[in-house]
């Protein structure tokens, strides 16, 4: 069952890879034919659902995208299925067993919403997100050993997980929503939005490389580079000219997109809620308290707390737009600094580190 569990991953990670360069095709071929429907040439192309410039070209890359990606989440299934029965408890021993259930919930959450907003561009940003975990995870594989003493608990710690799994996958999904929609607004937001990507790309450096200065140096210089070349582009009304009905950059309109990233914050808020209630309930079984104020448990609180705040924001205070996407933006950046934390300030959960 463990070379199964091996053979479906890699299967699952050339499938993601796959999937995305037919993403990337699917939203190149998008903006050319919002270039051409901003020029006036319309013919041979329709307007999608939602607003989305399609032709049928674009059409083919976004199906055979899907497809593959649907193919790649039923490998990752067969991962946790396999690998559940050859370790006889759920992915929680360890980072590589967690980071591959974590892809798996962001390919999940993707086409769930993917699926309820007819959205494929979404894609080609979450795929990247899961693929990044699934090679974080292929560069640090862990063997099958005997679960140390406080990981022993199989129930409490396997729906502890389920639900993480559902947060994370839904906060990628609300991140993704926001970059597209800060990625449409003024050349700062832009600017903001990539610089944030760069600084993300970092944390995943640094967790995998430990080297985590030098990785936020590069990445958030060669993020804010691109943002000045956007910028630049903008200056002379190049990628600003496509401005077709669906949105600017023949992406969602805004609109869209900042409803997608609020639905995925209701998804996910309450599954934080309760991934955070039963690490408690789990704390207190294997070191006798609820709560030690633990760099994880403590960064899961400050996450939990931000998006608490965006809801807040958004229903009581009306907020919506470049703030909002700002706000998801930031907590998922908390999200990721809760997963790799332990990397980096140790504690009670240092156990689950390489192995």
């Amino acid at each position: 069952m463990e070379k199964m569990s091996y053979y479906a991953f890699v299967a699952a990670i050339l499938a993601t890879g796959l999937a995305l360069i037919l993403y990337l095709g699917y939203a190149i071929s998008g903006l050319r034919a919002a270039r051409m429907q901003t020029a006036g040439n319309g013919f041979g192309m329709r307007s999608g659902t939602l607003g989305l410039v399609v032709e049928p070209r674009t059409a083919t890359f976004g199906r055979y995208g899907s497809i593959l990606g649907w193919l790649a989440f039923a490998f990752l299934s067969a991962w946790l299925v396999f690998r559940t029965i050859a370790t006889g408890h759920g992915p929680f021993a360890n980072m590589y067993e967690f980071s591959v259930a974590f892809a798996w919930g962001i390919l999940g959450a993707y086409y769930w919403f993917e699926r309820s907003y007819h959205q494929r561009i979404l894609g080609l940003l979450a795929l990247p997100i899961a693929l990044a975990m699934m090679l974080y995870a292929f560069l640090n594989p862990a063997p099958i050993d005997p679960l140390v003493p406080a990981l022993q608990n199989n129930l409490l710690l396997t729906v502890h997980v389920a639900v993480a799994i559902v947060a994370y996958g839904s906060f990628s999904i609300a991140f993704v929503a926001a970059i597209l929609f800060l990625f449409q607004q003024r050349p700062v937001e832009r600017a903001f939005a990539l610089g944030f990507v760069g600084a993300l790309l970092a944390l995943v450096v640094g967790a995998i490389q430990s080297a985590l200065a030098i990785g936020a140096i590069v990445a958030v210089i060669v993020g804010f580079i691109l943002a000045g070349i956007v910028y630049a582009l903008d200056g002379r009304k190049g990628l600003a000219s496509i401005d077709p009905s669906g949105g600017s950059w023949g992406l969602p309109r805004p609109a869209v997109l900042d409803e997608i990233g609020y639905k995925a914050v209701v998804v996910g808020f309450p599954f934080l809620a309760a991934t955070i209630v039963l690490g408690a309930l789990w704390a207190e079984v294997a070191w006798g308290r609820y709560w030690a104020w633990d760099p994880k448990e403590t960064a899961s609180l400050v996450t939990w707390l931000i998006y608490a705040t965006y809801l807040h924001a958004r229903v009581i205070r009306g907020w919506t737009g470049s703030r909002a996407a700002i706000l998801l933006q930031i907590g998922f950046g908390a999200t990721i600094l809760t997963y790799f934390g332990n990397y980096f300030f140790g504690g009670l959960h240092s156990y689950a580190g390489l192995g």
